[in-house]
């Protein structure tokens, strides 16, 4: 047991010395899965602490997203317009830096739904938040790029594991994200 402790204790020292804290915000392109709707344009931003070992590095983070969809194909009435769903995202990846410039990542992402914003054509809204799961799981892939001066940029896709179960319908949150990032 102690040699256990000591090893996690100098893996943890190992992984802050090249460790990194950041910031990183971009556009992000929403939809459901198999519900006839357009994409909903918006954006997100946060911080992220990656540290590794050169090859390997894992990378926590939690961020602002906005997620959601344009116009639901129905003759309702009054018909909507969009429907904005914000969440706070907390992603786990685990980054595979190829070149010294170049990374792909994947991992796990949970969600946590904190405020919604349903517009109609008729200029009305609605933000209740009860008809929507009050959280979800999710994966993250995507491919990342070190640029000069600290900055980066990712390109990274999120594929909704289970249903958000919008108004008791089967449906998942996908969300194509372009960032921008910035390492202290």
């Amino acid at each position: 047991m102690k040699k256990l402790l000591i090893l996690l204790f100098a893996f943890g020292l190992f992984g802050t010395a090249n460790a990194q804290f950041g910031i990183r915000a971009g556009y992000s392109s929403s939809n459901f899965t198999d519900f006839g709707t357009d994409p909903l344009a918006g954006f997100h931003a946060g911080a992220y602490y990656n540290f590794g070992m050169g090859f390997l590095s894992v990378e926590p983070g939690i961020q602002y997203s906005q997620k959601g969809h344009v116009r639901i194909a129905d003759t309702g009435t009054p018909a909507v317009k969009n429907d904005r769903l914000n969440y706070v995202d907390v992603p786990v990846l685990l980054r595979v830096n190829f070149l010294p410039f170049l990374n792909v990542f994947a991992g796990p992402q949970a969600s946590v739904l904190v405020s919604r914003t349903l517009e109609f054509e008729d200029g009305n809204t609605d933000t209740s938040t009860e008809p929507i799961r009050g959280w979800d799981l999710g994966g993250v892939v995507g491919v990342g790029a070190k640029l000069p001066l600290g900055i980066n940029a990712q390109v990274s896709y999120d594929v909704g594991f289970q249903s958000v179960n919008y108004y008791n319908q089967d449906v998942k949150n996908n969300v194509l994200k372009i960032s921008l990032g910035y390492d202290f």
